[in-house]
């Protein structure tokens, strides 16, 4: 009987776990949608190790333009800081990615 009784408490545990999972999934997905609704593409630069790397990143912004959240991310292109033709590689990426962004904005449209 005592078997029983364990199992059965063990059932109930196990149906509250899964139901809170489910509870607090849903919160998470709506968050992110409500974060994917207010996001926009963007062109961004990085340089570390040696290497300036051209991205196209979604981003949510808040009210005062700080970065809330990085949605998605595409890397342009990867550009070793002592290349010769850095510079010229860097204005090419940069218009790749300035591209890209208005493809993307309008695909989201």
């Amino acid at each position: 009987m005592r078997f029983l009784i364990v199992l059965v408490a063990l059932a109930a545990a196990a149906a509250v776990v899964v139901l809170l999972v489910y509870a607090f999934a849903d919160r998470s997905s709506s968050g992110r949608a409500a974060l994917e609704r207010g996001a926009r593409w963007e062109t961004h630069t990085e340089s570390s190790g040696g290497v300036t790397t051209v991205v196209v990143r979604q981003v949510s912004r808040g009210d005062a333009g700080d970065l809330v959240a990085e949605i998605g991310r595409q890397t342009v292109a990867s550009i070793p800081d002592g290349d010769p033709e850095w510079e010229e590689r860097y204005h090419a990426a940069m218009a790749q990615a300035r591209s890209r962004v208005a493809a993307l904005a309008s695909e989201a449209n």
